[in-house]
């Protein structure tokens, strides 16, 4: 069972994201909590796999609150819920290596199964949090020459490669492929380095940008989650 902290401000929020993680058989809400600080107390009182925080919230922002969780060594991931008019705190979270960011008026599936992914230790953006992630980061500096970085890359690497975009964990990936845990860690690995990226998140927005995570994909992980 997956446990989750759920914290936003605003209280119809949280009824909604909580509705949608009741869906799901193998996650549990185990508590709330309506501001940034009272999630980081929230967090170190329960040590749940993953914190679903809003981005914005009075006080200590959620990615403030996600930074100080890492810092509890609790071993809880963030999820981060994100409005399109989030861009610069969404640039700002890639640095600090966060997990997953979801829509909250996205599709409810993908708050699932970025709390699965993040849960496993993979990444997950919604697809539409994705494409103003990079048209953002495009739109700030010379934009990313997504296909010569991944020329370097191997057809299996680039297959890795988009699965990581599509939030799948290493042992998804593993099964997927049909090769030991292991090998896929490796691969992931060598990705990181010859992408010359900090995380899979990074990874990731290079995925969605090259085309390798088409939505069908998305959803076929989804169907073999069961959601």
């Amino acid at each position: 069972m997956i446990r989750v902290v759920l914290a936003d401000d605003e209280a119809v929020v949280r009824m909604g994201v909580r509705a949608v993680l009741a869906a799901a058989d193998d996650i549990e809400v185990v508590a709330e909590a309506d501001t940034g600080r009272a999630a980081v107390d929230v967090v170190l009182a329960h040590r749940p796999d993953v914190a679903v925080l809003d981005i914005r919230m009075p006080g200590l922002t959620g990615l403030d609150a996600a930074a100080e969780i890492r810092g509890l060594g609790t071993g809880t991931e963030a999820l981060i819920l994100t409005t399109f008019a989030d861009d610069s705190y969404i640039s700002r979270a890639l640095g600090d290596g966060i997990g997953g960011f979801v829509l909250k008026t996205g599709d409810p599936h993908d708050i699932i199964a970025g709390v699965r992914a993040v849960a496993a230790g993979a990444a997950f953006l919604s697809p539409p949090v994705a494409k103003r992630v990079v048209d953002h980061l495009s739109g700030s500096g010379p934009r990313l020459r997504t296909t010569e970085r991944i020329t370097g890359l191997t057809d299996r690497e680039r297959q890795v490669l988009g699965l990581v975009g599509a939030g799948l964990s290493n042992a998804e990936i593993a099964r997927r492929i049909h090769v030991v845990e292991g090998t896929v860690k490796v691969y992931v690995s060598t990705i990181l380095t010859r992408l010359d990226v900090r995380n899979r998140v990074q990874a990731a927005i290079i995925a969605y940008e090259a085309g390798l995570i088409p939505r069908s994909r998305v959803d076929r992980g989804r169907d073999e989650r069961g959601t």
